[in-house]
């Protein structure tokens, strides 16, 4: 099969093997997959991982035990866990320390022609549900897990810290339920996207003034946390999105000061994602595809998403 790999360069290979079938699992026949930040870093030698690169995707579940999604356009849950160990058995795989991640740890990935994940992993995908729309399902998962992590009132005021596809969506997830949401950026074109039932927008932090109840950091850079620190108001909570790690001192007293909770978010739950787009039908998620390329043109693909203006490069495959 034709995929993308990473093995100290990125490079298309035409002659690459169709994974093999594990019990239990599934063959994936891969339509598109998503270009992320992670794969960016990922090509910077993040994680140390070589092998065929990706973890959004859509596609049609081909050799497949469950009849209920055998033959379906599925998006899938990207860790891979054990499922003998205590986390599994607590209901926390997306934490299993023997977990593997698609395109990430130990597991090939999904850009291309076939992928394999657990069958439990998979969710078939609504018919309403345009393919643009579900090939972001996993971002959206990840802004849902705030949603699970931190109970919400709808008063609350709220601000996001970055106006790059996580944040965009962090902000669409937490606007579902709270009122005033505002999202802070650098990228005028990118605010203008991010405007969806009554979400406000700053250029560079005008008009905020501090004293938020909850702040989301998803910059994606490591000076986040301390502009997080001072949009907060004592006792107030600082959702952390980013997994850049934090260049040079940073001075925390603020948190300690202050008594501010800080809570670490990653992955989030792909049914509360699908869910979503069901109940919100208008949310704009295509606004977020910035181009689309043929899986052969996966170079240039990279490219266009290393810039800073893009949001969301999808591989058709």
């Amino acid at each position: 099969m034709k995929a993308v790999i990473f093995d100290n360069k990125l490079s298309l290979v035409k002659n690459h093997s169709i994974p093999a079938l594990k019990p239990g699992w599934a063959l994936i026949r891969v339509q598109r997959a998503g270009i992320c930040k992670t794969d960016l870093e990922i090509i910077k030698g993040y994680m140390g991982f070589k092998g065929v690169l990706g973890h959004e995707f859509l596609g049609v579940a081909e050799s497949c035990d469950d009849i209920s999604i055998a033959g379906k356009r599925v998006v899938g849950e990207i860790n891979a866990a054990c499922g003998n160990c205590d986390w599994c058995d607590r209901g926390l795989g997306r934490h299993c320390p023997q977990r593997t991640t698609l395109g990430i740890v130990n597991h090939d990935g999904c850009m291309a022609e076939y992928c394999t994940l657990p069958i439990e992993n998979l969710h078939a995908v609504a018919p309403e549900i345009s393919d643009n729309q579900a090939i972001l399902t996993e971002p959206l998962a990840a802004a849902c897990e705030i949603l699970e992590q931190i109970k919400l009132y709808g008063n609350e005021r709220i601000i996001v810290l970055g106006d790059g596809r996580l944040g965009i969506l962090c902000a669409w997830a937490l606007a579902t339920i709270a009122r005033d949401v505002t999202v802070m950026g650098h990228h005028p074109e990118k605010l203008d996207i991010a405007r969806w039932r009554g979400i406000k927008t700053s250029l560079r932090g005008e008009g905020i003034a501090p004293g938020a109840d909850i702040v989301v950091e998803a910059t994606g850079s490591g000076n986040g946390i301390a502009q997080a620190m001072e949009l907060c108001r004592p006792r107030g909570i600082i959702v952390l999105k980013s997994t850049v790690a934090l260049q040079g001192e940073i001075n925390l007293a603020p948190l300690v000061i202050n008594e501010l909770t800080v809570v670490g978010s990653r992955c989030g739950r792909f049914s509360d994602a699908l869910a979503m787009m069901q109940s919100f039908p208008d949310m704009p998620l295509e606004r977020l595809i910035t181009q689309c390329y043929p899986l052969h043109q996966a170079n240039e693909a990279f490219a266009v998403a290393s810039q800073g203006q893009a949001l969301k490069v999808v591989l058709e495959i």
